[in-house]
């Protein structure tokens, strides 16, 4: 995948698919420590232990095609960028996904856009809660609408009511 928002609406995407009726993305940059930090965690259903073992294998999948890239491409970005990953998971209690890269890495994929992610996640998913925190500081649909490159009009607002104009929208972010 080009960049890391991708990799980040790949996550969120399998959260949906374990039914999570909130996810939140916190990205974080520690320029002392030469770190960027990627979490994407959910209340889905989450895994097993045996699933979970096997869940870095690109030719393991739950899903009706034959293999699941998406979690072993961020995790080899990772490690290719001197970087970790790590994925928790407890059954029936959801998912957190932990990827950290050296920020100034040669071979870091660039964050991309962030708007544009979390806005396809809010506007296709108006049922699920989206939790969204880049660098500490909170972000609102005013930023994403101004950032993001995507023509929708709607977002669902934190009273889970029906879509509205960006304009009556706000996203919660958690502290």
């Amino acid at each position: 995948m080009e960049d890391l928002s991708l990799h980040i609406l790949d996550i969120a995407e399998n959260a949906l698919r374990a039914h999570a009726s909130r996810i939140e993305i916190v990205i974080s940059s520690d320029s002392r420590n030469d770190l960027l930090t990627i979490e994407v965690s959910d209340d889905g259903k989450g895994m097993d232990p045996d699933t979970l073992a096997k869940v870095r294998d690109p030719f393991f999948t739950t899903k009706r095609k034959k293999t699941g890239l998406g979690i072993p491409l961020i995790a080899q970005a990772a490690e290719l960028a001197e970087g970790k990953f790590a994925i928790e998971s407890t059954s029936g209690k959801g998912t957190r996904v932990k990827a950290v890269f050296r920020l100034s890495h040669i071979d870091r994929p660039a964050v991309g856009d962030m708007a544009g992610t979390v806005l396809t996640l809010i506007a296709g998913h108006p049922e699920v809660d989206i939790l969204y925190e880049e660098g500490g500081m909170a972000r609102s649909a005013d930023w994403i609408q101004r950032r993001s490159s995507m023509n929708s009009r709607a977002c669902r607002s934190t009273s889970r009511q029906s879509l509205q104009p960006y304009e009556q929208c706000s996203i919660r972010i958690l502290s």
